[in-house]
C-alpha cells in the first residue's frame, strides 16, 4: 500500500549534501508519479530550502531565474529524494481553464453514452498527494491565472461552480511554479511570450527564490556529472575552459555587448556534442555559436580563444557578416 501521507522523517543534509539540520517529511513508497533520481544532481543551498520550506511546512514557492538553471529539475530531485508524487504543466498559451478544472465528457457506460465530469489537472492534483509544479508561469493566459489564484492560498478550496462543490486540499498536495522573469515583464528580449502577472496574484506567492547561474566550481561539477568521461585531469581542464566561456557571454550579455547568452544547459550540450564529434570547435558552433548574431560571432570567436587557448578554425568563426 501507497501511504497518502508522508510517512517519514528524514535528514535534509544527507539527502541533499547541503549545510541544514533540516529534518523533512517523505514517504516510504514511490507511486508512478515520482520522478527518476539523478543522482549526479546538485543541489544550491539556499532554493533547496526554499523547496524544502514548501513541502514541510505547506508554502507555495515560485522558483524564479535565467533559461537552462534547471529550476524545474530542481523541484524535481527535491520531490524524487521524498518519493513525493510530483507532476509538471507546462502553461503555454494552449492550457485553458478546462484543461485545468475539467469539462463534463460524453462517456460510454454499459453501453449507454452519459454525461461524465472529468476532472483537469488541477483538480486531479489537488485531491491527492501531489506536488503540482507549474512551468513558465509568467507565459499564462489570464483566465487561467485567475483559476490558479484560487489555490494558492493555504486552505487552498477550489470551487467547481459546474458541479456545485467545493473541493478542500488534500494534506500532501503541495504547490510550486517556475519563472523566467519575476511577474513585471521582460525587458530584456530573451523571453518573449512572458507578460507582467497580476501583482495580487504574485502577493500570494510565500516564497519566491532566485535561481540562477551557478558558482565556477559548482557548474563544472554539473557538467560532470552529466557528462561522466570528462572526469581526468584533461577533461576537467576543458570542462573548466567551457564553463569560463559560459561567464564571458553572460557578462557581455550584462554589459550590452551579447544578445545570446550561454545557459548552464548550454554547456552541458556542448560537452556532450563535443564527446559525439570528438571536436571541441565543431561542436561549439553547432551548439552556440550558429545561433549567435552574425555581427557577435567574431566576439565569440574572441572569448572562445581565450578560454580554450586556441583560436576557432577558419571554418568555424566567422569574422563579422560578408562583404558583398
Amino acid at each position: 500500500m501507497i501511504p497518502t501521507r508522508p510517512d517519514l522523517t528524514l535528514a535534509a543534509r544527507d539527502l541533499f549534501r547541503i549545510d541544514t539540520d533540516l529534518m523533512v517529511p517523505a514517504f516510504s513508497v514511490a507511486d508512478d508519479h515520482v520522478p527518476p533520481i539523478d543522482s549526479g544532481y546538485v543541489f544550491e543551498r539556499e532554493t533547496t530550502l526554499a523547496l524544502l520550506a514548501g513541502f514541510l511546512h505547506n508554502r507555495r514557492v515560485l522558483v524564479q531565474g535565467r533559461h537552462g538553471t534547471g529550476k524545474s529539475s530542481h523541484v524535481e530531485q527535491v520531490a524524487a529524494r521524498l518519493n513525493w508524487p510530483c507532476v509538471r504543466v507546462n502553461l503555454d498559451g494552449h492550457v485553458t481553464r478546462m484543461d485545468l478544472v475539467g469539462k463534463d465528457a460524453i462517456v460510454l457506460r454499459d453501453g449507454l453514452q452519459v454525461t461524465e465530469f472529468q476532472p483537469g489537472i488541477l483538480t486531479w492534483a489537488l485531491q491527492r498527494p501531489c506536488a503540482l509544479v507549474f512551468d513558465e508561469y509568467d507565459a499564462g493566459r489570464a483566465d487561467v491565472m485567475f483559476v490558479i489564484q484560487r489555490v494558492l492560498e493555504v486552505e487552498g478550496r477550489l470551487t467547481l461552480l459546474d458541479q456545485s462543490r467545493v473541493i478542500e486540499p488534500h494534506p500532501a498536495f503541495r504547490l510550486f511554479a517556475t519563472a523566467n522573469t519575476i511577474g513585471l515583464g521582460d525587458a530584456t528580449g530573451l523571453y518573449h511570450g512572458t507578460q507582467p502577472l497580476n501583482q495580487g496574484q504574485m502577493d500570494r506567492w510565500n516564497i519566491v527564490v532566485t535561481l540562477n547561474y551557478l558558482a565556477h566550481d559548482q557548474e563544472i561539477e554539473v557538467v560532470l556529472a552529466r557528462c561522466p568521461e570528462y572526469r581526468t585531469a584533461p577533461g576537467r581542464q576543458t570542462v573548466s575552459a567551457m564553463v569560463a566561456l559560459a561567464a564571458l557571454t553572460r557578462q557581455g550579455f550584462a554589459d550590452g555587448d551579447l544578445s545570446t547568452v550561454m545557459s548552464p544547459r548550454t554547456v552541458v550540450t556542448w560537452a556532450e556534442n563535443a564527446t559525439l564529434f570528438h571536436d571541441v570547435a565543431l561542436a561549439f558552433r553547432l551548439t552556440f555559436l550558429n545561433r549567435c548574431d552574425e555581427d557577435e560571432q567574431a566576439l565569440v570567436a574572441e572569448y572562445y580563444q581565450r578560454c580554450v587557448g586556441h583560436d576557432l578554425p577558419a571554418e568555424t568563426a566567422r569574422k563579422g557578416p560578408p562583404v558583398r
